[in-house]
């Protein structure tokens, strides 16, 4: 036999034996049932019939099976009795059936926040008049009289002339005024303030926001706020300039006088040139006075005529033609590019959600999914800031400062905002996020970044900072979320 047909077989044999005990494994096992009924026992010679038959010792029934006693008797059987050998009776065990698994359960999601309603609404509207004018509603909407207290926060550098109700100017943070009246509110009655403030430049817009707080004016009820447009002037209407003297059309006009002029000049010189000749071989003439002989004259070598080209002045009269008015074209271009930009529109803070949007103390301003207004914001003295519940140490010299903020989920869907995407910007870049310790003290103990808002919900709501040094924020930064541009308030 061959060698390689030896090697060949062996091979065969070894990848058989492989797959043998391979198999072997996935043999079924024996059957419960068979493994837990006892052995029969062994069959006895059966005695003779003078022997006396010992007594059989009966064994004893395995756990669960059923006694002797519950099987019932066979049939009597007409004739002569049969001896069989005991039969082992197997018992089938119950088993126990496995619990089934729990049904799945969606994780409990967290219900979305409404705002509790307050008992007391405000609402500001401004006066047709030619200097600001505002009119302040306050409603209250319980069935009990209530205290409050209510501030109206002015544009910075203005001054009133009129406060009506008892309110009092004080001066507040930076050069702002602020206008307080304390009331008290029958219950289901409104009260009607107003204030007047002087004249300002037409054109200016005056932005002041309003709001109601509790008796100790620590906790807000709710905010509202208006801007007064004084009628702009009519804006003398812009004509345009002729069409003559337009920079484009001037330019164009000059490069066509160029190139007529170049045109010109050059059919000039060619006929200068031609009559040139011309004349020339008029007047040329023999050695003997024109005088013809008997012998043909030798022919001369017409001289080479070098090819004509185009003189340098027309090349470069040409290139600045050309360069003028690619350079006009393209001035024009631009001119009317840089004209058509808005410069009212806000340029995006580079988030990948919706255009970043900067504004002042009382304005609303809206975000992909929250609009916010920042009615107030207010600071403590240097070293007030101290430890809140549940938070860390402050700083030495920190002191809280507190923003009354609104927010209004203005998309169709409950939507979550978070604490750390709150910042104050401080002087030099510095900024800090929401203090969620004391902000949630200074919310009665309710965490307000806890539950998303529910869709088309407002609510009103004091933010705090912790800030260390004297310089109060300069900015407000809120976002509803990571990629959201967010808004940007200025603090007066």
């Amino acid at each position: 036999m061959p060698a390689s047909t030896r090697h060949h077989r062996a091979l065969a044999v070894f990848v058989h034996c492989l797959g043998i005990l391979a198999a072997v494994p996935a043999l079924p096992a024996a059957a419960p049932e068979a493994a837990a009924a006892p052995r029969p026992p062994a069959a006895t010679p059966q005695p003779t019939a003078g022997a006396p038959r010992p007594p059989a010792a009966t064994p004893r029934p395995p756990a669960g099976a059923p006694r002797p006693t519950d099987v019932p008797p066979p049939p009597a059987t007409v004739g002569p009795a049969v001896t069989r050998p005991p039969v082992a009776m197997v018992a089938r065990v119950a088993e126990p059936t496995p619990p089934s698994a729990p049904p799945a359960m969606a994780p409990p999601t967290r219900a979305p926040a409404s705002a509790p309603p307050q008992p007391v609404t405000v609402a500001v509207a401004t006066e047709s008049s030619p200097a600001p004018r505002y009119r302040i509603q306050v409603r209250n909407v319980s069935s009990s009289t209530l205290d409050t207290t209510v501030r109206q926060e002015l544009p910075p550098g203005s001054t009133t002339t009129a406060i009506s109700g008892g309110g009092r100017s004080t001066p507040a943070n930076g050069s702002a005024t602020e206008v307080t009246w304390r009331l008290r509110l029958p219950a289901h009655s409104t009260t009607t303030l107003g204030t007047a403030l002087a004249a300002t430049a037409p054109g200016q817009p005056l932005t002041a926001p309003t709001c109601a707080f509790t008796s100790d004016g620590s906790r807000p009820y709710d905010c509202a706020t208006a801007t007064w447009q004084a009628a702009a002037a009519p804006a003398a209407e812009v004509t345009e300039a002729p069409a003559w003297r337009r920079y484009p059309v001037l330019l164009a006009g000059l490069a066509v006088l160029l190139l007529i002029s170049a045109a010109v000049l050059w059919v000039w010189r060619r006929r200068r040139g031609r009559r040139v000749t011309a004349a020339a071989l008029a007047t040329g003439g023999g050695a003997e006075g024109g005088r013809g002989t008997i012998y043909p004259r030798p022919a001369a070598p017409s001289p080479v005529r070098r090819r004509r080209t185009p003189p340098v002045w027309m090349l470069v009269g040409a290139a600045v033609v050309v360069l003028a008015g690619v350079v006009g074209t393209a001035g024009w271009t631009a001119t009317r590019q840089v004209a058509a930009i808005d410069t009212q529109k806000q340029p995006t803070s580079g988030a990948w959600m919706g255009t970043g949007v900067t504004g002042s103390l009382g304005v609303p301003l809206r975000e992909s999914a929250f609009e916010f207004t920042v009615y107030r914001m207010t600071c403590g003295a240097p070293g007030t800031a101290g430890k809140a519940d549940g938070g860390g140490p402050a700083p030495v010299n920190g002191r809280r400062c507190e923003a009354t903020v609104g927010v209004r989920n203005v998309t169709g869907d409950h939507q979550l905002w978070h604490s750390e995407l709150q910042r104050a910007y401080l002087p030099g870049g510095r900024w800090v996020s929401t203090d969620e310790s004391a902000t949630r003290t200074a919310n009665l103990g309710r965490d307000v970044f806890a539950n998303p808002m529910a869709a088309g919900t407002r609510m009103v709501l004091p933010l705090v900072f912790t800030v260390d040094g004297r310089d109060p924020p300069e900015q407000l930064e809120l976002r509803s979320g990571v990629f959201s541009a967010g808004v940007r308030v200025h603090m007066p």
